[in-house]
């Protein structure tokens, strides 16, 4: 800010400051402590705008952490270390924590009484938070540093103290109207993903298309007519790869056996008719990708070969930006280039990110698949691509994925094949799959426009805030009253207070 409303002045917070307390950093047991132990908050206790409590370790039975680092009702508390974009966050505390600690990330700025309110929407602000990532220090953006020379040094404007009550009694009041705003549009938000989660369920459950199955009741394909087409038409797919391996094993001969012998294709099983339809009955199997040591940024041209990352497939959603350059001293296997039409799981990673599923709508060309998920090489003459994408991401078909997800921990699991092929599978003829993907698209195109403007709607929101930050911190927000005391007159105060007060004890510096 460069021109100042009258009676307002700057000053570095350390002129503002009567004192900074830390705690320490220690090894520590890695939940929150018990009614009769004691604890250190995380730096996430002061992360997302509230005090979390919760947010905390529990200390070691013989420390004894220091008694004016307790936390208390009033506190302010400031994040000295975390990513840049919340580095530097700031709360204050409502009510006493006797058991609860500061740590060496998490610093108490004891400051005026009076000038908490302030300090907290100004540092809270995109001016402030600018303020306070400018002067974080820090190799890598994961974990940003700022000092307590650097705190001190930020400028902060300061209105007369009644125009700073009148101005955060105003934000306060037009912010509660924004956040039942934003509540309500949250609310539409979750109900919306409910909706979708519900029509899918309605799809796979036959009520979506209860009506036309009504009204063409005499063209649907008996069961066991049906598996037996399912036969014929693996044993077709198996003939047609049986001809292109006896082709491709007659030129690798040709070639005097140069290079590996192409591999014979596996006869399908005979399916049982008795045995109900399975995914494996419509998907013959599924083919792995590669991931070699990639660069460390997508392709840059549609010429250039990547492979794509685990987060190009999101539910009934595919992200071909989501890739990795592949090295061009790497000859690309393209036979893993991915085309429009295919259908891919994620098989490996977090717990989150296993049998999430996708179709291909739409992709660049040389982007192939990686080996944590999965392309099923499915029957296109018996089922539709939408329908299969739609079918993965059914509540009750994410619910038996979730049953058969394998690992030791939540942050490595696996989904085998052997398990994915088994899960039950309704398959509708072609005509009703079409009558579901038509219906499923038209409502879901329809929910989609509804969250984007919810989405449009939060956006605003959250720009109507920052317009009221801005005006606040230019003297715009509240009529100015000539008769305040100025902003100077308070440093002033704040300076001699300072001076009068005792100076603390110098605590050996937290380990």
């Amino acid at each position: 800010m460069t021109e100042l409303p009258s009676g307002w002045t700057t000053a570095e917070i350390g002129e503002l400051l009567l004192g900074i307390t830390a705690g320490k950093n220690l090894k520590c047991e890695e939940r929150p402590p018990l009614a009769h132990e004691r604890g250190v908050i995380k730096v996430s206790a002061v992360t997302w705008g509230t005090f979390d409590a919760s947010q905390s370790k529990t200390f070691p039975r013989s420390f004894e952490p220091a008694p004016d680092t307790a936390i208390k009702a009033g506190d302010f508390l400031f994040s000295r270390a975390n990513t840049l974009e919340l580095v530097g966050a700031v709360v204050m505390v409502k009510k006493d924590h006797p058991n609860l600690f500061l740590s060496d990330k998490v610093l108490r700025l004891d400051l005026p009484t009076e000038l908490k309110p302030w300090l907290l929407v100004y540092l809270r602000s995109l001016e402030g938070r600018r303020k306070l990532g400018a002067v974080s220090s820090g190799n890598q953006m994961s974990m940003r540093n700022i000092g307590q020379s650097s705190l001190k040094s930020v400028s902060i404007p300061i209105p007369p103290l009644n125009e700073q009550r009148r101005i955060v009694e105003k934000i306060e009041a037009m912010f509660d109207e924004i956040d039942k705003g934003v509540e309500s549009l949250q609310t539409a938000r979750t109900t919306l993903g409910l909706y979708r989660q519900s029509l899918l369920k309605s799809a796979f459950e036959g009520r979506l298309t209860a009506d036309w199955r009504a009204q063409n009741a005499d063209e649907l394909e008996a069961p066991k007519t049906l598996l037996a087409r399912i036969q014929r038409e693996r044993d077709t797919r198996y003939k047609a790869a049986l001809d292109a391996w006896q082709d491709a094993l007659a030129t690798w001969r040709a070639d005097g056996e140069k290079g590996k012998k192409p591999a014979k294709p596996k006869r399908p099983v005979d399916l049982a008719s008795d045995s109900g339809i399975t995914l494996g009955h419509v998907v013959l199997d599924v083919a792995q990708g590669w991931s070699p040591k990639c660069e460390n940024h997508a392709s840059q041209a549609d010429n250039a070969w990547g492979v794509i990352k685990t987060t190009a497939i999101q539910p009934a959603k595919f992200l071909p930006q989501e890739n990795k350059e592949l090295p061009k001293d790497l000859q690309p296997r393209q036979w893993l280039e991915l085309n429009q039409g295919d259908v891919l799981i994620t098989r490996a990673g977090p717990r989150t990110r296993v049998g999430v599923a996708c179709m291909v709508k739409s992709t660049r060309p040389r982007l192939m698949l990686c080996d944590k998920a999965y392309r099923l090489n499915y029957l296109g003459a018996l089922v539709l691509p939408e329908f299969l994408e739609a079918y993965l991401n059914a509540p009750d078909t994410q619910r038996r994925i979730e049953v058969i997800k394998s690992g030791i921990n939540d942050s490595g699991l696996n989904l085998k094949q052997e398990q994915f092929l088994a899960l039950e599978f309704w398959l509708p003829s072609i005509d009703e799959q079409t009558e579901i993907v038509r219906l499923l698209d038209a409502r879901l195109e329809a929910a989609d426009a509804l969250e984007a403007e919810i989405d449009a709607a939060l956006t605003r929101a959250d720009a109507l805030r920052q317009s009221i930050l801005k005006k606040a911190f230019s003297g715009q927000l509240v009529p100015q009253d000539p008769e305040d005391e100025p902003a100077s007159s308070l440093l002033e105060r704040i300076k001699a207070n300072r001076a009068r007060a005792p100076k603390k004890p110098r605590r050996k510096a937290p380990a």
